[in-house]
């Protein structure tokens, strides 16, 4: 997983309530396990019209945006079922970072998993963070995990919270299977000495 430190991107606004993960990734993309090739059906029904041309209307498909690395939505973002999918399919379009009032538990649980930041903020600071967006090419915001700080075009700053023991994952690139390796020499030593005390198993 890559590493997460300090990030300086393009900030598209979704001020949109309830964005359930049925819009983040419609089940027509479920078919595979493989984390890559996601992108392009992130936020398909808004993206694409029925016979599959571009929506200009929808933000990310407007120049400004089209290579936005930070999503500042609306409130209760990746509700309703738990498919993990969802951040994949905002990773594999090139989103680090997701800024709302409120995430679903299990969505903000698999952003860290994937290495996506998700971050909550007060009301009044996402009005201010979806304004930044709002300003296109300019719409640029630095996310910096270390010292728990957005900043804006203008030189505004918001911090944010951030629980200690996902800030260090997510700061030196470890999922789960990552962070188990870090007890690998543990793990051996308990192996080594379970075979002696049970040589029949």
């Amino acid at each position: 997983m890559d590493k997460f430190t300090t990030l300086t991107g393009v900030a598209a606004p979704l001020p949109v309530v309830n964005v359930d993960t049925d819009m983040i990734i419609p089940k027509d993309y479920l078919k595979t396990i493989k984390r890559t090739g996601l992108g392009r059906g992130l936020f398909a029904e808004m993206r694409f019209n029925e016979d599959g041309t571009e929506n200009p209307d929808f933000v990310l498909n407007k120049p400004a945006y089209r290579n936005a690395q930070i999503l500042v939505a609306g409130n209760n973002f990746g509700c309703g079922s738990s498919r993990e999918h969802a951040p994949w399919a905002l990773l594999d379009f090139g989103i680090r970072c997701v800024i709302s009032t409120e995430f679903a538990d299990i969505f903000y649980n698999n952003c860290f998993k994937n290495g996506i930041l998700p971050i909550v903020v007060s009301e009044e600071d996402l009005e201010k963070l979806m304004d930044d967006a709002e300003r296109g090419a300019n719409a640029t915001l630095t996310v910096d995990l270390e010292t728990q700080e957005v900043r804006g075009p203008d030189g505004g700053t918001i911090n944010f919270d951030m629980d200690p023991d996902r800030k260090e994952r997510l700061l030196n690139g470890l999922d789960d299977i990552g962070e188990t390796l870090q007890k690998e020499a543990a793990i051996s030593t308990f192996e080594s000495g379970l075979a002696d005390r049970r040589p029949w198993a």
